[in-house]
């Protein structure tokens, strides 16, 4: 049985999604940052302490860099439930709103096509 601290965890899109980039393969703070290029740093850095003090990603300190990955025995049969939604294209609509509704601050410029003469 998850903790309540886990499914509290597991109850955010953004954190959801933090799971999703680290759930295969270690990745670099950074790099989950650039995934998410609508947050800031420092609240992605929130969202991965949410994850390690819960106990579902590990961390590892490589100088001045943090490596993710997630723990995935951790989850136990919510991880599958995870993994379904991840690969369920109407999932990933879902979280796209969930994300653009909990994002704070002003919207990010389009960028416009230039067009060729």
């Amino acid at each position: 049985m998850l903790e309540a601290a886990a499914l509290a965890a597991v109850a955010s899109p953004r954190r959801r999604e933090i799971l999703r980039l680290v759930w295969n393969r270690e990745v670099a703070a950074g790099d989950i940052h650039a995934a998410m290029p609508d947050v800031s740093f420092g609240a992605v850095s929130l969202q991965l302490r949410a994850l390690s003090r819960a106990g579902l990603v590990d961390v590892r300190r490589e100088h001045r860099h943090r490596y993710y990955s997630a723990r995935r025995e951790a989850l136990g049969p919510v991880g599958a439930a995870l993994e379904t939604m991840w690969d369920d294209a109407l999932w990933r609509l879902k979280l796209r709103a969930e994300l653009e509704q909990t994002r704070r601050g002003p919207k990010p410029k389009r960028r416009r096509r230039r067009t060729q003469p």
